[in-house]
């Protein structure tokens, strides 16, 4: 017996065919019977057709037309849409080319799947019979023996589905609102070699859409956040299918998605009072590339906007005293076209302490080296002192007097023993405030700190170089120290706060080491850390394109698509990826030193299957960035990069928030950089700008 899912009675038609034998109307045959085996009897009489039946999939296809026309139906064709339109009466069924999905018409609309797609053989239209049979409700039997088809007008028959598979948890025509679960159920087990579960919203129009969830539990439940472009008329489709790609089960149900906007602030309740940081969150119906969150203090009409965050991640507000009072927050989210959707304001209560507290150094630490202080309020100040107390006399000395910036600090030879350390301000009232003190000890010896140059540096022209010292020098040489030991003054001067340039010659080369030498009144002499760098004045290789401007995006687009259809991952996102990393591919990494080209699209660091090649990153010592040699991976060809950095993304740990979401380029954006994949705060930010500008998204349009 089969077990109906959708079952409609339809009245009777006069219209034709056949197909398939036993349950659930599989024909035991082989894959290589020929066509002409199958007998066609239409009423009782015999019908020969051309082209004649075919098998695929062990599935019975006829031309459509000659049938439907022989029995009195009217079929149309549109070549452009690449759809057929079957009509009897009051009933009808739209099929499309290559495409799986079936819209029935009798009295409403209802959508279903259909195991085998209509093709194109011949220039005809081959279809399951046993659509034509569920959409007209004629009766079709087979006779094994004979090896017959028979369709009999005269008996009706239900709309039989042609996998045992419902979306339990979306009703035909339901209206989606919001965030929306997602389940299938099998009637009995679920299909054998089912390797991935899709969920796609589809235009009924068009056959063409997006997957909205995935995943490789078929039972699970799965979530869909509706995008406003979406909105009207969709068929939302569960399919399954097996680790080759091919569908092997599904439904299809008719929804109307109608989102009416909205962003409900979390993390805060009415009347709330708050003394600290709160993290605040947007509670959203629809998908939002970001959101930003507003903070109105209602006693001094201050507004404050925020800048674009995560939709997905949270926002942390560290009130300043100034906040205090009544205040109203609410969030903002964006859509894709930039437009502005207001949440409700939630009104909390805001009385923050006062708080001050110096920062750039830890309790009971020896000082030897320069130390950055800063200070941390949460109220306007118009002074800021940073202080020392000597702990033995009570004395104290201010280091700096600044109105509210850092101050770099490099204690002198006489600022020795214990010490205490804190900041003293004023407010814009003249209201002054003390921080609490921390305690430090100074070692009191000749310091002197080589600037100009770090560890690991590669040195290819002139370096300007210069000194720190906490005591007066009377002169600064600087040293060039060979790999073999050998000595060189490459400058000297009589103050060592003047940069003097180091003039690289060819016997510089190599790998060397470079100290500052001081000399003190008394003639002693001070030394700074050794830094080693290597020095190469030798041809330098740029970073080359990979291939013409005008033709990347037609080069990353298609090795997206394909990682598309084989992982499921959103080949916008890639593609945009791939132009952000590259510069639209003509800043691809090349061997400084030899010019070997490393067709790294996304500057993955190490060895590839071809070894690695040497460029450029950078490092940053006493304050200052610089050069080093960094390996990257190269490859054979950007063949291998792209599968690289899909290995990584697909296989890696810490990737697994990504791959939940990787079919959405929005959220997958945002996911890669809670992942960690970079430190740019607005690296998803510029991703999705890209996707936006190009119309990257027509890339994930997907059929079924």
């Amino acid at each position: 017996m089969i077990l109906k899912l959708k079952s409609y009675k339809f009245p009777l038609l006069v219209l034709l065919l056949l197909v398939i034998f036993l349950i659930p109307w599989r024909i035991p045959m082989s894959q290589g019977l020929a066509s002409s085996e199958i007998k066609l009897v239409i009423d009782g009489r015999d019908i020969v057709v051309t082209p004649l039946p075919v098998i695929r999939n062990n599935r019975t296809l006829v031309p459509i037309r000659f049938i439907s026309e022989e029995l009195g139906a009217e079929v149309k064709w549109d070549g452009e849409a690449r759809t057929v339109h079957i009509k009897k009466d009051n009933r009808s069924v739209q099929l499309r080319i290559d495409s799986h999905l079936v819209k029935y018409e009798a009295g409403r609309e209802t959508f279903d799947l259909s195991d085998v797609a209509p093709i194109i053989i011949e220039d005809r239209t081959f279809v399951p019979v046993r659509l034509v049979s569920n959409a007209l409700g004629v009766a079709v039997n087979w006779d094994g023996e004979t090896k017959t088809v028979y369709v009999d007008s005269e008996q009706t028959s239900d709309i039989e589905p042609f996998f045992d598979i419902t979306v339990s948890t979306v009703t035909e025509g339901q209206t989606i609102t919001g965030l929306t679960e997602l389940e299938s159920s099998f009637l009995g087990v679920v299909p054998q070699g089912a390797a991935e579960i899709r969920y796609l919203l589809l235009d009924p129009d068009t056959g063409k859409g997006s997957v909205v969830a995935r995943g490789s539990e078929m039972e699970k439940k799965y979530y869909w956040l509706p995008d406003l472009k979406e909105s009207g008329q969709r068929v939302l489709v569960s399919a399954v299918y097996n680790s080759e790609g091919a569908l092997i089960s599904g439904d299809a149900v008719s929804v109307n998605v109608e989102v009416t906007p909205k962003a409900i602030l979390s993390g805060l309740t009415e009347g709330q009072l708050i003394n600290d940081t709160v993290s605040l969150q947007a509670d959203l119906n629809f998908a939002a590339p970001y959101v930003k969150y507003e903070i109105t203090n209602k006693n001094t009409g201050k507004v404050f906007v925020t800048d674009e965050f995560d939709p997905q991640g949270g926002y942390n507000w560290t009130p300043m005293m100034e906040d205090n009072g009544n205040v109203s927050i609410r969030a903002i989210a964006y859509d894709h076209s930039g437009q502005a959707y207001t949440g409700q304001a939630i009104s909390v209560k805001v009385d923050v302490p006062r708080k001050l507290q110096l920062r750039g150094i830890s309790a009971n630490s020896t000082i030897e080296k320069p130390v950055t202080l800063s200070v941390f309020r949460n109220f306007q100040v118009s002074q800021t002192e940073y202080v020392m107390k000597d702990v033995q006399t009570g004395n104290e000395e201010v280091l700096a007097q600044v109105g509210y910036t850092s101050y770099r600090w490099f204690p002198g030879i006489e600022q020795s023993g214990d010490k205490e350390l804190y900041v003293r301000v004023k407010d814009t009232s003249g209201i002054t405030h003390v921080s609490k003190s921390i305690g430090v000890t100074l070692t009191g010896k000749p310091q002197l700190i080589l600037e100009g140059v770090g560890p690991n540096q590669v040195v290819t022209d002139s370096v300007k170089l210069k000194s720190s010292s906490n005591t007066h020098l009377n002169s600064v040489k600087y040293i060039l120290i060979d790999s073999k030991g050998n000595k060189k003054v490459i400058a000297s001067g009589t103050d060592p706060r003047t940069e003097y340039t180091w003039e690289t010659v060819k016997g510089d080369e190599g790998n060397c080491r470079i100290l500052a030498e001081g000399t003190l009144s008394n003639g002693t002499k001070v030394f700074s850390e050794e830094v080693s760098v290597k020095v190469y004045l030798g041809k330098i290789y740029s970073s080359k394109p990979v291939i013409e401007k005008e033709k990347f995006l037609d080069l990353a687009s298609g090795l997206a698509g394909e990682s598309n259809e084989k992982y499921g991952m959103s080949a916008a996102l890639q593609t945009a990826q791939a132009i952000l990393e590259t510069g639209w591919g003509q800043s691809v990494p090349v061997d400084k030193y030899s010019g070997n080209f490393s067709y790294n699209l996304f500057g993955i660091k190490g060895s590839g299957p071809s070894g690695s090649v040497i460029s450029n990153t950078w490092e940053e010592y006493n304050g200052q960035v610089f050069r080093v040699d960094a390996e990257f991976r190269a490859y054979d060809n950007v063949n291998e990069s792209w599968a690289d950095h899909k290995k990584l993304l697909l296989t890696a740990s810490r990737y697994e928030p990504f791959r939940n979401v990787m079919h959405d380029s929005t959220q997958g954006a945002w996911a890669l950089r809670r992942c960690g994949y970079a430190t740019d705060s607005r690296y998803p930010l510029k991703l999705i700008n890209i996707i936006n500008t190009y119309g990257l998204e027509k890339l994930d349009e997907v059929t079924i």
